[in-house]
């Protein structure tokens, strides 16, 4: 990676003016609000999103019985990341345009009201079905697509360039241990309410209260480009980041990895459902535990990457990460035994921590560029440009799911063949991307 590139410089010149005067990491009252701000946001989001996505997972059982039972996981994913790529173009605008301590607030407020309106969802579910939730799930996922660039581009302005690796690593973390809390917790509480589940959502009304009033010691930064004019195309991809991207091979090269990687995240995830649920026949508190235990695996990993990446050794943590993620997803993926899993639940434990620690390694140095590479008054789009290259990967990783499924049931292979699928989409990152190049 040079650098001497003109992102680079201007984008490192204006973190070191916006953040030299800040407190150290650890002791600075606003950067730990936004850290359990993400924490809580996060949490809330997994916990409502598994609650739905279980649901619509189908059971062994009901197969074996002949029952009329559709996966509608890929279906969940792609209404709940189609308003990442109808509106971050927009988002990213606001957050270069407007305050980004305003956008974050605002966006925890409305969180309160989306999770309300879930628990009345749930609690008449009978009457507006799945088709209601799906549509409660789009305005989560509105929600998100807002905080998502504020989130992000506010943390190279409020902090100093050398608190970045570690504090993207507390941050990475923290949402990976919330997805840990989240999905199983959402396993245990479908287990245990049964047909109650707008109970779980009262659950989620209060986490997003308490995630608004941990917004509020988050300090103001100044507004990043307030003469910004709103035209069509700052609700695509803006043509000013398209030049930046066109002329930072590095930063290019990052934001399509970052894309892949979701892509394939998306996909795992709906893989371990499936697996839990349709190929090993568990209920939703175990097949719950089978994601949090990835979760676990990548806060880990993301404390590593964090603290590897800042002695310099990007293209080792990516070659690392990206190279043990296709050994475990293969590992996953091989038959014998019952349920054609090898592994099985116990044996599958131990190696989701692995992958998840993993992709964790993987991630931080590739989220560090994407911050740290655009200059200053465009970071607000980049993040935004990140968000909707995230979840086309999202999209495309939904689509790719229900192939897969429908091509395995026809031809009678079990579910957890999708890993080795997986692992062959991530191989080429593994052989080929090296980020310090």
């Amino acid at each position: 990676m040079t650098s001497n590139t003109p992102s680079t410089a201007s984008g490192s010149t204006a973190s070191d003016s916006q953040g030299s005067g800040n407190p150290g990491l650890y002791s600075d009252r606003s950067f730990w609000g936004m850290a359990v701000t993400q924490f809580l946001g996060a949490f809330n989001d997994n916990l409502f999103k598994f609650l739905i996505l279980l649901l619509v997972t189908p059971t062994a059982q009901a197969i074996a019985a002949g029952e009329e039972a559709k996966d509608l996981q890929s279906e969940a994913m792609i209404i709940f990341a189609s308003a990442f790529m109808l509106f971050s173009g927009f988002a990213g605008y606001l957050a270069d345009k407007t305050s980004k301590r305003t956008i974050i607030v605002a966006a925890k407020i409305a969180e309160i009201f989306v999770m309300l309106a879930g628990m009345i969802g749930f609690y008449y579910f009978d009457s507006i079905g799945i088709a209601g939730m799906m549509l409660i799930l789009f305005f989560m996922g509105l929600q998100s697509t807002f905080f998502g660039p504020a989130k992000y581009g506010i943390l190279p302005e409020m902090l100093r360039e050398e608190d970045l690796p570690r504090a993207n690593g507390i941050i990475l973390t923290l949402t990976f241990l919330a997805i840990i809390f989240g999905s199983a917790l959402a396993g245990i509480l479908l287990d245990l309410l049964g047909e109650k589940v707008w109970m779980a959502s009262l659950i989620c009304v209060g986490i997003a209260i308490a995630g608004t009033l941990t917004s509020l010691p988050i300090r103001h930064v100044a507004v990043a480009d307030p003469n910004l004019k709103l035209g069509w195309n700052s609700l695509g991809m803006p043509r000013d980041i398209l030049q930046l991207l066109k002329g930072d091979r590095a930063l290019l090269m990052a934001l399509l990895v970052c894309s892949l990687f979701w892509m394939i995240g998306g996909i795992v995830q709906q893989t371990v459902n499936a697996l839990g649920k349709t190929q090993l026949g568990l209920d939703d508190g175990p097949t719950a535990m089978m994601q949090a235990s990835i979760g676990l695996g990548i806060a880990i990993g993301c404390i590593l990457g964090g603290l590897w990446s800042r002695e310099g050794n990007k293209s080792k943590v990516v070659k690392t990460g990206a190279s043990g993620a296709v050994v475990t997803l293969i590992l996953l993926a091989l038959p014998g035994g019952e349920n054609y899993h090898m592994l099985g639940f116990r044996g599958s434990i131990p190696v989701m921590i692995l992958l998840g620690a993993f992709t964790g390694m993987f991630i931080v140095p590739i989220q560090v560029i994407l911050q740290s590479r655009p200059p200053r008054d465009e970071k607000g789009r980049m993040i935004a440009a990140m968000n909707q290259c995230t979840w086309v990967g999202i999209i495309l990783g939904a689509i790719l799911f229900k192939v897969s499924i429908w091509v395995l049931d026809s031809i009678d292979l079990p579910r957890s063949v999708i890993f080795g699928i997986t692992a062959l989409v991530m191989l080429p990152i593994a052989l080929c991307y090296r980020p310090d190049e």
